[in-house]
């Protein structure tokens, strides 16, 4: 039962969007006796910066979960971001601390970047190659790079999106080598799709798989199948691979952290969780 002592925590999206995080959080909270809910809100674009203002004002609430298209005006409308937020250029995560101050962070590519290192890979002075540098691509190359990568190369159909990206990754990390313009997987140690291609049957590969070594780790964002075209011609190759799924179950104990609520493995998430494929 929701009480007004019950922790609030705010998922905030376009109102058509599909809220799959209490599906997911507030299981895992019953099961542990934990006294708090996240509720989907719905807030149209236009709204939002007023919305957001009162919502911190709720003696219960604690922060938020943020959702497209709201994540770039987050950054905005907090007293202060994370380094991963600021190369991302967007937050997907507030939270209300002791002093009344609303800190931002992002964790889309933190989630992505535990799943790789939980596959035993390790980051630390690889060659990683991010094809799609919008809203997902971002924040996945920024987690990147905090996790240390030595190169990276950048690409997406909008040449400034990744332009803009390298400028903020070579801001934050001067030792970072950065090339955009080629989605040649050729050379580089890691691979993902971050853009929505696979999400048809009929889209053509986001690159050229017959040019992706043997050894090269492949990721996918994509979850609307588990194996998409992508990721079955890597593993017809292969390559390790990672699951777009396998980014949303390891960015919660993320989020749980950053709110203070413990945290959990990927595996006692998916037990509870009431998210049908």
């Amino acid at each position: 039962m929701i009480s007004g002592k019950t922790t609030l925590i705010a998922h905030l999206g376009y109102p058509t969007f599909a809220f799959k995080a209490p599906l997911i959080y507030n299981p895992w909270f019953e099961k542990n006796d934990i006294d708090a809910v996240v509720v989907p809100m719905g807030v149209k674009a236009g709204e939002y910066p007023e919305f957001f203002h009162y919502l911190f004002k709720l003696t219960n609430v604690r922060g938020a979960l943020v959702t497209m298209p709201h994540k770039v005006t987050t950054i905005e409308l907090v007293d202060e971001l994370t380094p991963t937020a600021v190369v991302a250029g967007a937050a997907n995560a507030v939270l209300l601390r002791e002093d009344g101050t609303l800190l931002g962070d992002q964790f889309d590519g933190e989630g992505f970047v535990r799943g790789v290192l939980r596959k035993g890979f390790d980051l630390q002075g690889k060659r990683a190659l991010v094809v799609g540098n919008g809203g997902v691509g971002s924040p996945i190359a920024a987690s990147l790079a905090a996790a240390g990568v030595a190169a990276m190369g950048l690409f997406d159909p909008y040449a400034a999106a990744s332009e803009a990206l390298g400028e903020r990754l070579v801001a934050a990390y001067p030792e970072l080598q950065i090339t955009t313009g080629s989605k040649d997987p050729d050379g580089f140690d890691l691979v993902v799709n971050a853009t929505p291609l696979g999400m048809k049957d009929d889209d053509p590969l986001p690159l050229d798989v017959d040019r992706i070594a043997p050894t090269t780790f492949v990721g996918e964002v994509v979850m609307k199948q588990e194996i998409t075209p992508f990721l079955q011609a890597a593993l017809d190759k292969g390559c390790p691979v990672q699951v777009g799924k396998d980014m949303l179950f390891e960015q919660i104990p993320a989020y749980l952290e950053f709110f203070g609520f413990g945290t959990a493995t990927p595996d006692e998430l998916r037990s509870v969780s009431q998210v049908r494929d």
